[in-house]
């Protein structure tokens, strides 16, 4: 073996260590670059991008924004559980944790009207505004399941579009299978997410929930109220729900808010009344 030959040996070992090392690799496969803390601002503006870029392919012009409760189940779901509960405390009469658990099954028994309502709801708008490839009023959702299931479901079965924009979470979110396949995305970040349920929004129904229903209502009301979105409906369905939940007049009456501001809201009992808002508003058009 020649010095030469040991020599090109080596040279080829180096450029083999070179060429494998990730700082070698494009900046687009590097994970680890990507994932870093640094990067943080390029994944936010990819989060915005990405969604936009299929919503625009898509040709979605405007969107109804359904929140609302992941725990909530459909009348179905609700009786099967409360039915085995019972069940099991014909077995178990002295069960104390047992009368607990049937108390709170009944409620969800009581609550799962809302999953139907929020069904109907959909169904009705998407099936009235998404004709002749025109992709209007198309429902979005956060992806997962209770209400939100259910108002992609009322799209599915109208033969109509819907988006989901889920998010990840400790306990991982899977999407619920009524989404059009290819508008379901999924977050990282809350604020970019929000961002994309308010960027076409025409009007927003919220039904029953909790924190993370408050927060993208909340939201929602103070970008309206501050003038930085435009005037849309915004919908509360559950008027036994929402009127003890948030005591609007007391923040009226405590000057924390004026009394215009409870204006920006409608609250109302059933779908077919939240239909009537959003046609009163546009007069039964949809805006472009």
């Amino acid at each position: 073996m020649t010095n030469d030959e040991v020599t090109e040996n080596e040279r080829q070992q180096r450029l083999a260590a070179i060429k494998e090392d990730t700082s070698y690799s494009l900046a687009y496969e590097d994970q680890d670059f990507l994932l870093s803390d640094e990067l943080r601002p390029v994944r936010l503006q990819l989060e915005l991008m990405k969604p936009e870029y299929y919503l625009r392919h898509q040709n979605v012009l405007s969107t109804i924004v359904v929140f609302g409760s992941a725990r909530l189940q459909s009348p179905a779901q609700a009786q099967d559980q409360l039915a085995a509960l019972q069940e099991r405390a014909v077995s178990n009469p002295d069960d104390p944790t047992l009368a607990t658990e049937i108390s709170a099954a009944r409620r969800k028994v009581e609550y799962s009207r809302y999953y139907e309502e929020a069904r109907y709801f959909s169904e009705t708008v998407s099936r009235r505004f998404q004709q002749q490839g025109r992709l209007d009023f198309v429902v979005v959702t956060g992806g997962g399941p209770g209400i939100m299931e259910a108002a992609n479901r009322g799209a599915f079965e109208a033969d109509a579009r819907s988006i989901g924009l889920n998010i990840t979470l400790p306990h991982e979110q899977e999407p619920n299978s009524y989404i059009s396949p290819d508008l379901c995305f999924q977050f990282r970040y809350f604020g970019l997410r929000k961002m994309h349920f308010l960027l076409r929004a025409r009007a927003l129904v919220a039904f029953p929930g909790g924190y993370g229903t408050f927060d993208e209502l909340f939201e929602t009301l103070t970008l309206i109220q501050t003038g930085k979105v435009k005037r849309m409906p915004v919908v509360l369905v559950g008027e036994r729900f929402w009127r003890r939940v948030i005591d609007f007049e007391f923040l009226v009456e405590e000057g924390m808010i004026g009394r215009q501001d409870i204006d920006i809201f409608t609250i109302v009992d059933t779908a077919d009344e939240a239909i009537a808002v959003l046609q009163d508003f546009y007069q039964g058009v949809p805006p472009v």
